[in-house]
This record gives structure tokens, C-alpha cells and sequence, in this order.
């Protein structure tokens, strides 16, 4: 995820100040994870206060959420030059899951625009720190 001051996807939607979500679902990742992990994020500390520490969280400044799909973070590069993309869910599986974190991040408040699933898209963004944070449930 990234701090933005605006992101957008094309097919999708677009924010302004807020977090850009790249979303990679890997196999036996459920609801619980989807669920936890957007509760994570809503409330993760990554904007600055007065005095510029981090001390904000999207909630806190009235951020949105860019969530785009992106089962490219699932690769494997142990072998060969060729990543392997075989412990990324199944996209009957992933979707199903990207919904629901997309539905927890609004459920806690969170402005969310998407990507679409499955879709070959295009995100631009303005990183605003830089500050990019890896998660993983």
C-alpha cells in the first residue's frame, strides 16, 4: 500500500489523499485474513500529525481507498527467470475475498473506489512521502 495525495486505475475509479491498495491474494487466504487485514490498514498509523510524525490514520484524516487487484505480488522467483504464479488464489477464490476486504474497509468507514477484477488496468499515482508499507495478514 501507498500514501497518496491521488491515485487512479483506468478501467476503475480514482481518489484523492488517501492509501493505493495493491491487493495480492494468495491460496488458503479467507475472510478472517480479508477482514483482519482491512481493519489493519483503516487504522494503521501512516499519516502525518501536527508535527509530522506518523500518528494519523486514513480514518483520521478522512482518506480513501484505492483497491486494485494485483495477483503479480503472489510470484515466485526461487527458479528460473520465469515467475511462477501457482500460490496466488484462484480467481473463484480472490474475488470473492477482494470483495469482501473492499466491503470491510467500507464497513469501518473508508471511502473505496476499484479496480476491475481480472482486468489488465493501469494505476497512477502521486506517492506522498514517499511511504509505501508491505503487509501481510
Amino acid at each position: 500500500m501507498q500514501r497518496v495525495a491521488r491515485a487512479r486505475v483506468t478501467p476503475g475509479g480514482e481518489i484523492g489523499r488517501g492509501l493505493c491498495i495493491l491487493l495480492g491474494l494468495a491460496r488458503g487466504d479467507g475472510e478472517q485474513e480479508a477482514e483482519r487485514l482491512a481493519g489493519k490498514i483503516a487504522r494503521l498509523r501512516i499519516f502525518p500529525d501536527g508535527e509530522g510524525r506518523f500518528d494519523r490514520s486514513v480514518l483520521d484524516v478522512g482518506g480513501a481507498a484505492l483497491v486494485v487487484s494485483q495477483f503479480t505480488l503472489v510470484a515466485d522467483t526461487a527458479k528460473g527467470n520465469r515467475p511462477s504464479f501457482a500460490a496466488a488464489a484462484p480467481p473463484e477464490e480472490a474475488e470473492p475475498l477482494y470483495a469482501r476486504f473492499c466491503a470491510g474497509l467500507r464497513a469501518l468507514g473508508v471511502p473505496v473506489e476499484t479496480g476491475v477484477f481480472g482486468a489488465k488496468m493501469e494505476v497512477e499515482l502521486v506517492n506522498d512521502g514517499p511511504v509505501t508499507i508491505v503487509l501481510d495478514p
